[in-house]
């Protein structure tokens, strides 16, 4: 038995220090030799020594081991790879990996997440924000937008051209503004905590659209052209990717364009194309000036190379060209955005309207993969941080104002659960946003980040909206002027499903693609089968089995010991965090070879399984965003709160994730030793604690710095008349008066005041000097914005028969 321990203990250090074959076979080797010994040989040993031999010779000479064992794996493994579309492979090849890399590999290298450096703002970005944003902000009315008008007035419009909102992202020497990310970033999320339809018209032609596409890959006379024009506001862009037969599935995608010979500018024989589309969804396409097109590129007659089918190919169409149509507007869930249908009837245009011309045929959907991958990071992250933010600051002041049963319902324990949430989500969601755009600005492309914040932000915004909209009762479902929430409410099934449905985006595309990018070893594997090169694959096989093997052991170790030895960055609060974020991605690394191993290339078609694997690299993702935002912001103590909520929140659904992959791998048995081996001690994280719900919830409900920075970055307004400064203005009010509330409570319970609502024994309260007159007219000045706060608008039937669409 010691003997045998011995031998466990000793595989277990060789794996975990990730010994090498040679140094393991010669540690075997010293093993068996002192077992012989002790022994003293017999015919047991001989037996041991055969069996040590025809393992440990044929491994260490490549030859032999190439014949007998990595010959095998390879034609196993040739034949479970799924086979692989040409869409498929450049969704795979967009874009690049970073931190998620780092969590897929089982051993995350802190120095590169911390070392990347906070985001930060220039002078004239700052002076942007302050200024045009701020502006432009103050003229947005959203109940006259969505209820009214239906598109924002044209005065705004007009000052989003004149102010370059639509070039943030376009190069100076092209009249953009040449925005950094995160800048693009904090301006789409101030504008969104005002009005997601500005949001909306301001982000799309920063996002996914011609002016991204125009630089990654145009040619320099479309640049020269399009975009000082795009900058300016006098091209208005639109993306036409998605059709009626087409949405996630591009490559069933019906429009056509065929290489030919037409007419052009009265030139009887221009090489060109005719193009036959329809799409719907597109944002700005009913007043856009020019589509940005995305359509199958077919030559029979080899007039521009060798091929009948080129592929996904992307050209700039002016809309006011013959046989192009732009359809009625769509109603996206009464929001106000431009968005409808177009298509095209034997449209002819010149090869030289290509994006990139001629060279860029066929690289379409390379094209809008490598963009969206960063678009996809930045646009929808920032309207869901936006809205958050709004809803954390509103409805926590709301909370504070609104009484029941002569208390702030704030207060309630039943109401404290929802207001914690909204904290710790917002905190999740701006930590994600920033540390995710300061990655973009320091020149990452992380595809597989990009799906990760678009789908945990979006859906965690949901939350954070619907939890505002219970505490709000019925001031949250009565629409009119005052309602600063319906609104949101409405529109975040559009987040949800634009630039990549959520459904997909979970159960396909953050595992599905991370599988293949971020694992250390699976892409090189796949490469070499593809190849058909045994000597790279035998090379890469055994360095993958060694991870495995280390992850095994660590995985055992780290459990056993909760990760206190492990060596992380952070401070007394951060450490333990560190630590269970190392500890679940081991685990994360192990079960995920385990998967591939099992499944092979049926995981494809796991996407449940696919899903919760989604779901713990995400949460994964979100925790580590949080531990380097606090860590940039200083480490303020009065944001310890929000820190283990998040923390505690992220790192619980992760390990759930994880748990719940174990009851639906196949191989039940092996599946539920690997569980114990990663949880000896069963399940190690628990959801934020009662204690910690109050804290967090405490937060919103005063005046503090963690408050001021929770919110930071939103429109802000202290206007008696408009939806959100009211709440403000009420809120500045109740908290002022608290002091004297507190005096008359205190005279109450002493019988020195009868009961009753504080309104109606002021005059007592002063009679007898329980108060001043000046601290009396601070009750009166609160009760009145209270009332102001919690009132609801009321309409005649008249006025709510105003219900048409603008056509």
């Amino acid at each position: 038995m010691i003997w045998l321990i011995s031998l466990f203990i000793l595989a277990a250090v060789l794996a975990y220090g990730r010994a090498s074959l040679r140094w393991t076979t010669l540690v075997a080797a010293g093993w068996l030799g002192l077992f012989s010994l002790a022994q003293g040989g017999g015919t047991f040993i001989f037996w041991l020594w055969v069996i040590f031999d025809a393992v440990f010779i044929p491994l260490n000479v490549p030859a032999i081991r190439k014949r007998l064992f990595s010959n095998l794996i390879f034609k196993l493994m040739k034949s479970m790879l799924p086979p692989m579309s040409q869409t498929e492979r450049e969704a795979l090849e967009a874009g690049n990996t970073w931190w998620d890399a780092e969590l897929f590999s089982g051993k995350p290298d802190w120095k590169v997440l911390m070392d990347l450096p906070a985001p930060k703002l220039s002078a004239e970005e700052q002076a942007f924000i302050d200024g045009p944003v701020e502006t432009l902000c103050s003229l947005l009315d959203d109940w006259d937008i969505t209820r009214k008008r239906f598109d924002l007035p044209p005065e705004v419009w007009d000052y989003i051209k004149q102010h370059k909102f639509c070039g943030m992202i376009i190069p100076k020497h092209y009249g953009g503004l040449e925005f950094s990310e995160y800048a693009h970033s904090e301006a789409v999320m101030k504008i969104s905590s005002r009005s997601s339809t500005a949001a909306v018209s301001v982000m799309v032609p920063n996002s996914l659209g011609p002016a991204k596409l125009l630089l990654a890959y145009g040619a320099e006379q479309q640049k020269d052209y399009y975009l000082p024009r795009l900058a300016k506001g006098e091209d208005i862009p639109a993306f036409a990717l998605t059709g009626p037969h087409a949405g996630s599935d591009a490559g069933a995608m019906p429009d056509t364009g065929v290489v030919c010979y037409g007419t052009f500018d009265d030139n009887d024989k221009v090489l060109g194309i005719r193009l036959n589309w329809e799409k719907r969804y597109i944002t700005l396409g009913p007043i856009a000036t020019v589509l940005g097109l995305a359509f199958k590129l077919y030559d029979p007659e080899h007039l521009i190379g060798d091929q009948d089918n080129i592929g996904i190919t992307v050209a700039l169409i002016p809309t006011d060209t013959p046989g192009v149509s732009i359809g009625r507007r769509h109603f996206p869930l009464d929001s106000a955005f431009q968005n409808g249908p177009n298509w095209g009837k034997d449209v002819f245009i010149p090869m030289d309207w290509i994006i990139g011309g001629v060279e860029q045929v066929g690289n379409g959907w390379k094209m809008l993969m490598q963009c969206l991958a960063t678009g996809r990071a930045v646009s929808l992250p920032a309207l869901s941080t936006g809205a958050s933010k709004m809803v954390s600051r509103n409805t926590g002041a709301y909370a504070r104002i609104r009484k029941q049963f002569n208390l702030p319902i704030g207060e309630f324990e039943g109401i404290e659960e929802p207001l914690s949430r909204i904290a710790g989500q917002t905190y999740v969601i701006d930590a994600a946003r920033k540390v995710t755009a300061a990655a973009l600005d320091d020149g990452q492309k992380p595809s597989v980040i990009s799906a990760m914040i678009k789908y945990e932000l979006t859906e965690r915004m949901r939350r954070v909206v619907n939890d505002g909209m219970d505490i709000q009762g019925g001031s949250g479902i009565c629409l009119g002027p005052r309602n600063y929430l319906g609104r949101i409410y409405q529109v975040i099934p559009v987040s949800i499903t634009v630039e990549g449905a959520n459904i997909l985006t979970r159960t396909m595309m953050i595992f599905g693609q991370g599988a293949v990018r971020c694992h250390p070893y699976l892409q090189r594997e796949m490469d070499a089968l593809g190849n058909d090169d045994r000597w790279q694959f035998d090379e890469v096989l055994f360095e993958h089995i060694g991870s495995a093997l280390h992850n095994l052991a660590a995985g055992f170790w780290l459990g056993l010991t909760n990760a206190r030895f492990v060596e992380v960055p952070g401070d007394q609060h951060s450490w333990r965090y560190f630590r269970q974020i190392a500890r679940l991605s081991v685990g994360f690394a192990l079960v995920a070879d385990f998967a591939l191993l099992t499944l092979g290339g049926s995981l494809k078609r796991k996407e449940r399984i696919s899903g919760r694997f989604a779901d713990v690299l995400s949460n994964l993702y979100l925790c580590s965003c949080v531990l380097k935002n606090y860590h940039d912001q200083g480490s303020p103590q009065d944001d310890l709160p929000l820190l283990h909520w998040a923390c505690q929140q992220t790192l619980y659904r992760a390990q759930q994730s994880l748990l719940a992959i174990f009851h639906t791998m196949p191989m039940r048995i092996p599946a539920y030793l690997l569980r114990a081996v990663l949880f000896p001690s069963g399940k190690a994280y628990a959801p934020p604690a009662d204690h910690l719900i109050h804290q967090t919830a405490a937060l919103l409900l005063k005046n503090s710095p963690a408050r001021d920075r929770l919110t930071q970055g939103i429109y802000i307004n202290h206007k008696s008349d408009d939806a959100t400064g009211r709440i403000e203005v009420a809120f500045q009010a109740v908290l002022a008066a608290a002091p004297v509330e507190a005096k008359i409570h205190a005279a109450q319970k002493q019988k020195q005041l009868p009961k009753g609502a504080i309104a109606e024994v002021l005059e007592a309260a002063i009679s007898k000097a329980v108060i001043s007159k000046k601290e009396a007219e601070l009750i009166a000045n609160a009760e009145k914005a209270r009332f102001a706060a919690i009132s609801v608008d009321d309409f005649s039937p008249e006025q709510l028969g105003n219900t048409g669409v603008k056509k």
